[in-house]
């Protein structure tokens, strides 16, 4: 088992421990990992997807809706950018902080449009 999956297995754990057991998926090749990690895990319900913008604005609804939060998973670089427009939404009347897949420092901003600095993206709205 390689150290993205026991990663991967540690970061589900604990979103189910805090209470986060809906985990909504836009599948992509780098969040893999994380992705068959939820999927194994039994107490995670998991709903896929495909559409980031769409899979964010489901998950602030859920969390309106119910009172608890969703988690939401895609690949890096971006495509988490599509949740944008949720994200400033829920920040508003929700708690939202959106973990995004790390990069390495020496590809942020290359030629490689997946190697953005998302984590960045959101600052400003927590």
């Amino acid at each position: 088992m390689g150290l993205n999956r026991i990663w991967s297995g540690l970061v589900i754990e604990e979103l189910v421990r805090c209470g986060v057991t809906t985990l909504c998926i836009s599948p992509g090749s780098r969040s893999t990992p994380l992705v068959i990690a939820a999927a194994e895990h039994t107490r995670a319900r998991t709903l896929v997807h495909t559409d980031e913008r769409g899979a964010a604005f489901w998950a602030m609804g859920y969390a309106k809706a119910t009172g608890r939060p969703a988690a939401l998973i895609c690949t890096s670089g971006t495509a988490v950018a599509n949740y944008f427009p949720a994200v400033i939404e829920a920040s508003q009347s929700l708690a939202a902080a959106p973990p995004t897949p790390p990069r390495r420092r020496e590809v942020v901003g290359g030629s490689d449009g997946k190697a953005t600095a998302a984590a960045w993206t959101y600052a400003p709205h927590f």
